[in-house]
């Protein structure tokens, strides 16, 4: 019966052992027994310098997805495959993820049809910024509260020797270095 289980490779590693795997498989004839080998990734859109960068960032950063009929050939394959530590499970036993796990995980990787690159900027609260765009624009400012869901800060802005707090999105303000 062909599940999906969690190996657990170093992290970084994640290409270079789906690859690897994938190789392992067809050399030693074992192709019949898997289906997939993922890495779980989404698109991400980065503010860089005021720039909008559409970035892949892994969901799950030392761990790969395999889709396969466990045999001790199979687990010989995926254990003997370089940059691999393990199976995820209690004990010697790899234990396969449930199908809520995997759709939830695999849709947040965006197959099947799944929801648009999410915009991710690295504010932090206390950050001196300077807005970008709007009535409001050359003007610097604190950041005082960021909504990442709603990709929108909340920035101090001095106006007329008085701190008034501005609602802005993502997009409206870059990093002052």
């Amino acid at each position: 019966m062909f599940l999906w289980y969690v190996i657990n490779t170093y992290s970084g590693h994640e290409k270079k052992v789906k690859t690897n795997l994938e190789h392992r498989i067809v050399s030693l004839n074992q192709s019949p027994r898997f289906r997939r080998v993922v890495v779980p990734t989404e698109q991400v859109i980065e503010t860089k310098d005021g720039q909008k960068v559409q970035t892949e960032k892994r969901v799950l950063p030392g761990y790969v997805l395999v889709n396969m009929d466990l045999s001790d050939e199979a687990w010989i394959v995926v254990k003997g495959t370089p940059g691999v530590t393990g199976f995820v499970g209690a004990g010697a036993k790899p234990v396969p993820l449930s199908q809520v796990e995997v759709d939830r995980i695999l849709h947040t990787a965006g197959a099947g049809g799944g929801p648009a690159a999410k915009s991710q900027a690295q504010f932090v609260l206390g950050e001196s910024v300077k807005v970008t765009s709007g009535p409001l624009s050359d003007f610097d400012g604190e950041i005082v509260d960021v909504n990442p869901e709603a990709q929108k800060l909340k920035v101090l802005v001095d106006i007329f020797e008085r701190q008034v707090p501005v609602e802005l999105t993502f997009d409206q303000v870059k990093k002052i270095d």
